[in-house]
């Protein structure tokens, strides 16, 4: 019997990300950020929404917040193109604010199927947002930053923000410690 089905691919869902019109992100967007890096990856990371530089790139964190992310990265000796790194939201909301509720609900099948198609052994969800959207708590980052936990047979590791370290300078030294512990449990992560 013939399948009628495609197969899912990364490549697929970033094309369906682009033409995507399923909430009000898209009428002020200049281009959708599906995500990037490797299909192989053993870490996710995932921000809350695309910013102006990302808006204007198509890609996820390359601004002054990708940076800092790229040099954290780098402090455990990894690339970017080792990891994913992608957002709760595909576009960028206006004004930089948090997606809404439903902008988060029109893109969380994506992420769902990026997360499936990946099957990474640690997802990092990066400030309150993603925090609150991948596992549906309403801890704040404060509270649950560089503590690994389960959830649905996934392990999370929770991070700030890249961008909170760009305003609260002190944050820098938390987060290179939290890189560290991420780090330790990657190296520990029986696949």
């Amino acid at each position: 019997m013939i399948s009628t089905q495609t197969e899912d691919s990364l490549e697929k869902i970033s094309s369906e990300v682009v033409s995507c019109r399923k909430c009000r992100l898209c009428e002020t967007r200049k281009k959708a950020v599906p995500g990037e890096g490797s299909s192989k990856a053993r870490l996710m990371f995932v921000g809350e929404a695309p910013g102006e530089q990302e808006d204007i790139q198509g890609r996820p964190f390359v601004g002054a917040a990708g940076k800092l992310l790229t040099e954290l990265l780098a402090s455990i000796n990894l690339r970017r193109e080792e990891v994913y790194i992608t957002n709760i939201a595909k576009c960028r909301p206006p004004n930089n604010r948090p997606p809404r509720k439903d902008e988060v609900a029109a893109c969380s099948p994506y992420l769902e199927r990026q997360i499936a198609l990946i099957h990474p052994s640690v997802i990092c969800p990066m400030g309150n947002s993603a925090i609150h959207a991948l596992v549906n708590s309403d801890d704040p980052v404060t509270d649950v930053h560089g503590i690994p936990f389960e959830v649905g047979g996934m392990t999370y590791f929770p991070l700030y923000h890249p961008a909170a370290a760009l305003y609260t300078f002190s944050l820098r030294e938390v987060m290179l410690e939290d890189f560290r512990k991420l780090r330790a449990l990657l190296d520990s992560a029986v696949d």
